[in-house]
Formats: structure tokens, sequence, C-alpha cells
């Protein structure tokens, strides 16, 4: 199994945002400690050669945690550092190339906001579907809107694991509960928050709770 359940309990996904006087490495390490199950190394603006030194970075620092570390969207990069996987979108390479690019022992993350969405990327090699949002989000104005009952009816037609994203926090977590999701994806929830290692440990707690229920 490239992507086992209990690695996407609480899924971190990088965010410059709030770096402030820190580094992404320091952010991400703290994140690790507060018990993040994965990290997902997310950049939109960064020249090619800042981010493959920090993807490099971070994926030294995600082994030595024993967790797992994905590139988001893009695949080269992914493949040209030896990530643990990628996670694409609907609007980016569609899966089954992506799964072609990567390789049969590489885990492969695709967004999905429907049920249609879901089987078609559980059908092109998808190890895991990121679903969302679940909640308002700020961290991405495009995020469409997926309802609860949409969530849960994804979760019980795909035999890949399902984590839910957009706007999950400490506070809205436990809303989630009984819709087959296996874990969150957050971004502010941990980054964005003062104290990222109690974030995370308190997040974790949350999700397993949410999840056990």
């Amino acid at each position: 199994m490239r992507c086992d359940k209990k690695d996407l309990l609480l899924y971190a996904v990088t965010d410059r945002a709030w770096l402030g006087d820190k580094t992404l490495a320091w952010q991400v390490e703290e994140s690790l400690k507060g018990g993040a199950t994965m990290i997902q190394l997310r950049e939109k603006h960064l020249d090619e050669d800042t981010f493959h030194e920090e993807a490099l970075e971070l994926q030294a620092l995600c082994r030595r945690y024993g967790v797992p570390f994905l590139i988001n969207d893009d695949v080269e990069l992914a493949v040209a550092v030896n990530a643990d996987g990628v996670h694409v979108g609907q609007h980016d390479m569609e899966a089954g190339q992506v799964r072609e690019k990567i390789g049969p022992d590489k885990i492969l993350g695709v967004s999905a906001q429907t049920v249609e969405q879901a089987l078609k990327a559980q059908a092109a090699g998808a190890d895991y579907l990121g679903v969302g949002a679940v909640f308002p989000t700020g961290t991405k104005d495009d995020a469409d809107a997926v309802s609860y009952d949409t969530l849960r009816a994804i979760c019980e037609t795909v035999d890949i694991p399902v984590v839910a994203i957009g706007g999950i926090g400490a506070h809205n977590v436990q809303a989630l509960a009984g819709s087959g999701i296996c874990g969150i994806a957050v971004v502010s929830a941990i980054y964005g928050q003062p104290d990222i290692q109690q974030a995370a440990r308190t997040l974790r707690a949350k999700t397993e709770e949410m999840i056990s229920q």
C-alpha cells in the first residue's frame, strides 16, 4: 500500500503567508513535532531553483520524522527530487498521466468535488482523494463548496481513503464525524496559528476523536 490511511490523519499543506521572520522548514518541523502525519509542499510563486532547494530541505526533514512528503501540482519537481508523491487538482495534469510520470510506487493524491470526479480519479490510479472545500476557506479563493452529504457519498462510493479539506479547524472538525473520511488536510489551522506545534497537537487529538465516532 503506497498510502496508509493513518498517514492521512493530519495532512499539513504549507503556505508562506505566515512565515514572518521564520523559515518554512522551521514551520514544517514545528507541525511535525505536533503530530502532522503528512506534508504537502505548496508553492505558487517561487522560482524553480528555490523551489527545488526547498523541496529537498523539506523532504529530508520529513524523512527524519518518518512522514510522507508530497509536492502540489509540480509533477516534474516531484520526480526530480524523488518525493514520496504528488497531489494534483482537477485543473492540473490528468491523474492517469501523472501516474505514468511518477511510476507505480509513488503516492498520487487527487482533488475531487463530486462522486463522478472521485470515481474517475480512483480509476486513473489515485491513492487518496482530497475533497472540499467542506467549509468556507480563505486560503483558496477559487475553492468550490462541497456539502457534508456529497463528502459522505464520495467516501461511500470509492475504495481509496478520503481526506476533507477547506476551512477546517479545531472549532469545526467535529462536524465531519460520520462522513467516512480518514483525516483532514489543513493550511491556516496549523501554519496560521501563533503556536504551530500546539495547534497541530490539538487538531490531531480532535481529528482522532472525530474519526473514532
